[in-house]
Protein backbone atom coordinates (compact mmCIF):
# COMPACT_ATOMS: atom_id res chain seq x y z
CA UNK A 1 0.00 0.00 0.00
CA UNK A 2 1.17 3.43 -0.70
CA UNK A 3 1.76 6.17 1.80
CA UNK A 4 -0.70 8.43 0.34
CA UNK A 5 -3.03 4.91 0.48
CA UNK A 6 -2.16 4.26 4.28
CA UNK A 7 -2.71 8.18 4.85
CA UNK A 8 -6.31 7.89 3.37
CA UNK A 9 -7.09 4.79 5.63
CA UNK A 10 -6.00 6.35 8.58
CA UNK A 11 -8.16 9.83 8.20
CA UNK A 12 -11.23 7.52 7.39
CA UNK A 13 -10.64 5.54 10.22
CA UNK A 14 -10.47 8.98 12.42
CA UNK A 15 -14.04 9.98 11.12
CA UNK A 16 -15.48 6.99 11.43
CA UNK A 17 -14.38 7.27 14.76
CA UNK A 18 -15.86 10.88 15.33
CA UNK A 19 -18.95 9.91 14.02
CA UNK A 20 -19.69 8.10 17.11
CA UNK A 21 -19.65 11.07 18.92
CA UNK A 22 -21.75 13.42 16.50
CA UNK A 23 -25.18 14.33 17.61
CA UNK A 24 -27.92 12.25 16.44
CA UNK A 25 -29.80 13.54 13.03
CA UNK A 26 -33.88 14.56 13.62
CA UNK A 27 -35.43 12.25 12.38
CA UNK A 28 -37.34 14.23 9.41
CA UNK A 29 -41.52 14.97 10.23
CA UNK A 30 -42.43 12.91 6.97
CA UNK A 31 -44.63 10.22 5.62
CA UNK A 32 -44.32 7.55 3.08
CA UNK A 33 -47.97 7.43 1.74
CA UNK A 34 -49.18 9.49 -0.64
CA UNK A 35 -50.78 12.49 -0.41
CA UNK A 36 -54.10 11.12 -1.29
CA UNK A 37 -53.85 8.19 1.45
CA UNK A 38 -52.89 10.16 4.25
CA UNK A 39 -55.08 9.83 7.35
CA UNK A 40 -55.75 11.74 10.33
CA UNK A 41 -53.52 9.92 12.24
CA UNK A 42 -50.62 10.52 9.61
CA UNK A 43 -51.06 14.20 9.59
CA UNK A 44 -51.47 14.62 13.45
CA UNK A 45 -47.67 12.60 13.66
CA UNK A 46 -46.84 14.87 11.76
CA UNK A 47 -47.99 17.80 13.39
CA UNK A 48 -46.58 16.83 16.27
CA UNK A 49 -43.18 16.46 14.86
CA UNK A 50 -43.34 20.39 13.85
CA UNK A 51 -44.94 21.42 16.68
CA UNK A 52 -42.06 23.16 18.72
CA UNK A 53 -40.77 24.36 15.47
CA UNK A 54 -43.91 25.91 14.91
CA UNK A 55 -44.45 27.87 17.59
CA UNK A 56 -40.78 29.25 17.98
CA UNK A 57 -41.41 30.11 14.63
CA UNK A 58 -44.19 32.05 15.05
CA UNK A 59 -42.89 33.47 18.32
CA UNK A 60 -39.92 35.47 16.64
CA UNK A 61 -39.29 38.64 16.10
CA UNK A 62 -41.71 41.89 16.60
CA UNK A 63 -45.45 41.22 15.69
CA UNK A 64 -46.24 45.54 15.01
CA UNK A 65 -49.75 45.53 14.12
CA UNK A 66 -51.14 42.20 15.62
CA UNK A 67 -51.36 41.60 18.93
CA UNK A 68 -48.25 39.89 20.21
CA UNK A 69 -50.08 38.46 23.09
CA UNK A 70 -52.25 36.30 20.77
CA UNK A 71 -48.87 34.78 19.23
CA UNK A 72 -47.59 33.72 22.60
CA UNK A 73 -50.61 32.85 24.28
CA UNK A 74 -52.99 30.90 22.06
CA UNK A 75 -50.95 27.28 22.72
CA UNK A 76 -52.93 27.60 26.52
CA UNK A 77 -56.17 28.34 24.87
CA UNK A 78 -58.80 25.51 23.80
CA UNK A 79 -58.67 23.07 20.67
CA UNK A 80 -61.57 23.06 18.14
CA UNK A 81 -59.72 20.27 16.47
CA UNK A 82 -58.76 16.84 17.05
CA UNK A 83 -56.47 16.63 14.48
CA UNK A 84 -55.42 18.21 11.72
CA UNK A 85 -57.37 18.18 8.61
CA UNK A 86 -57.25 19.66 4.87
CA UNK A 87 -60.05 21.52 4.33
CA UNK A 88 -59.22 22.30 1.05
CA UNK A 89 -58.41 26.22 1.74
CA UNK A 90 -55.37 28.32 2.57
CA UNK A 91 -53.66 26.35 -0.27
CA UNK A 92 -54.16 23.02 0.89
CA UNK A 93 -52.56 23.63 3.98
CA UNK A 94 -53.31 21.01 6.84
CA UNK A 95 -55.04 23.23 9.86
CA UNK A 96 -55.14 23.16 13.71
CA UNK A 97 -58.11 25.80 15.14
CA UNK A 98 -57.14 27.23 18.58
CA UNK A 99 -60.55 29.40 20.16
CA UNK A 100 -59.89 31.81 23.40
CA UNK A 101 -62.28 31.15 26.13
CA UNK A 102 -64.23 34.08 25.26
CA UNK A 103 -65.59 32.20 21.29
CA UNK A 104 -65.47 28.74 22.49
CA UNK A 105 -68.71 28.04 23.09
CA UNK A 106 -70.21 29.62 20.30
CA UNK A 107 -67.82 28.54 17.56
CA UNK A 108 -68.26 25.36 18.57
CA UNK A 109 -71.83 25.11 18.17
CA UNK A 110 -70.55 25.15 14.12
CA UNK A 111 -73.74 26.86 13.76
CA UNK A 112 -75.53 27.29 10.15
CA UNK A 113 -77.71 30.33 9.35
CA UNK A 114 -78.19 34.17 8.42
CA UNK A 115 -77.47 35.28 11.89
CA UNK A 116 -74.62 33.41 13.56
CA UNK A 117 -72.01 35.25 15.36
CA UNK A 118 -69.90 35.33 18.15
CA UNK A 119 -69.13 37.67 20.73
CA UNK A 120 -66.63 40.34 21.13
CA UNK A 121 -63.12 39.64 21.48
CA UNK A 122 -63.29 36.02 19.93
CA UNK A 123 -60.18 34.83 18.63
CA UNK A 124 -59.52 32.08 16.34
CA UNK A 125 -56.17 31.09 15.54
CA UNK A 126 -55.18 28.70 12.71
CA UNK A 127 -51.81 26.55 12.65
CA UNK A 128 -50.84 25.65 8.74
CA UNK A 129 -48.62 22.91 7.65
CA UNK A 130 -48.16 21.70 4.52
CA UNK A 131 -47.20 18.39 3.09
CA UNK A 132 -44.82 17.83 -0.35
CA UNK A 133 -45.57 15.07 -2.92
CA UNK A 134 -42.60 13.30 -1.19
CA UNK A 135 -44.45 13.45 1.91
CA UNK A 136 -42.62 16.07 4.04
CA UNK A 137 -44.05 18.42 6.50
CA UNK A 138 -43.35 21.90 6.76
CA UNK A 139 -44.56 24.31 8.74
CA UNK A 140 -46.98 27.31 7.26
CA UNK A 141 -48.70 30.09 8.06
CA UNK A 142 -50.50 31.32 11.79
CA UNK A 143 -53.56 32.59 10.34
CA UNK A 144 -55.89 35.02 12.86
CA UNK A 145 -59.32 36.05 13.12
CA UNK A 146 -60.20 38.64 15.84
CA UNK A 147 -63.98 39.88 16.22
CA UNK A 148 -64.15 43.15 16.85
CA UNK A 149 -66.98 45.60 17.79
CA UNK A 150 -70.12 45.18 16.51
CA UNK A 151 -70.59 47.90 13.50
CA UNK A 152 -66.82 48.70 13.20
CA UNK A 153 -66.13 46.86 10.06
CA UNK A 154 -69.06 45.84 8.64
CA UNK A 155 -67.11 45.26 5.22
CA UNK A 156 -65.59 42.60 7.34
CA UNK A 157 -68.30 41.14 9.29
CA UNK A 158 -66.51 42.17 11.79
CA UNK A 159 -63.53 40.39 12.08
CA UNK A 160 -60.05 41.43 12.00
CA UNK A 161 -57.82 39.03 9.94
CA UNK A 162 -53.78 38.82 11.11
CA UNK A 163 -51.04 36.07 9.78
CA UNK A 164 -47.74 35.79 10.59
CA UNK A 165 -45.24 33.82 8.44
CA UNK A 166 -43.28 30.76 9.63
CA UNK A 167 -40.40 32.79 10.48
CA UNK A 168 -42.06 35.33 13.05
CA UNK A 169 -42.82 37.78 10.55
CA UNK A 170 -46.05 39.75 10.04
CA UNK A 171 -47.46 39.37 6.89
CA UNK A 172 -48.50 42.47 4.78
CA UNK A 173 -51.50 41.41 2.77
CA UNK A 174 -54.72 42.81 1.63
CA UNK A 175 -56.99 40.88 4.07
CA UNK A 176 -60.39 42.01 2.49
CA UNK A 177 -59.33 40.79 -0.89
CA UNK A 178 -57.24 37.62 0.29
CA UNK A 179 -59.17 36.48 3.31
CA UNK A 180 -62.28 38.96 3.76
CA UNK A 181 -63.70 37.91 0.12
CA UNK A 182 -63.23 34.17 0.77
CA UNK A 183 -64.19 33.81 4.29
CA UNK A 184 -67.85 35.70 2.94
CA UNK A 185 -67.77 33.73 -0.16
CA UNK A 186 -67.26 30.31 1.31
CA UNK A 187 -68.59 30.65 4.62
CA UNK A 188 -70.57 34.15 5.03
CA UNK A 189 -73.99 31.30 6.18
CA UNK A 190 -71.36 30.41 9.38
CA UNK A 191 -70.96 34.25 10.11
CA UNK A 192 -67.24 34.22 8.29
CA UNK A 193 -65.88 31.60 9.87
CA UNK A 194 -64.40 28.09 8.95
CA UNK A 195 -65.04 25.33 10.83
CA UNK A 196 -62.74 22.36 10.93
CA UNK A 197 -63.95 19.36 8.65
CA UNK A 198 -67.01 17.55 10.68
CA UNK A 199 -64.48 14.41 11.38
CA UNK A 200 -61.80 16.05 13.22
CA UNK A 201 -64.19 19.07 15.23
CA UNK A 202 -64.43 19.43 18.98
CA UNK A 203 -67.42 19.67 21.06
CA UNK A 204 -67.85 21.97 24.30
Amino acid sequence: MTFKGSMMMMAGAVFASLSLFAAPAHAACKTDKALDDITYDDAQAIYECLSDKMVKGYKKKSKRWIPAEIVSDYRSWKLASSAPANPGFHSERFLMTWVNETGFDAYTDYAEGDNVTVPEGTVLVKESFSISKKGVGKPGPLFIMQKVKEGSSPKTMDWHYMMVMPNGTPAAVNVYQACNVCHVENFGFQGGMGYPVEEVRVSK
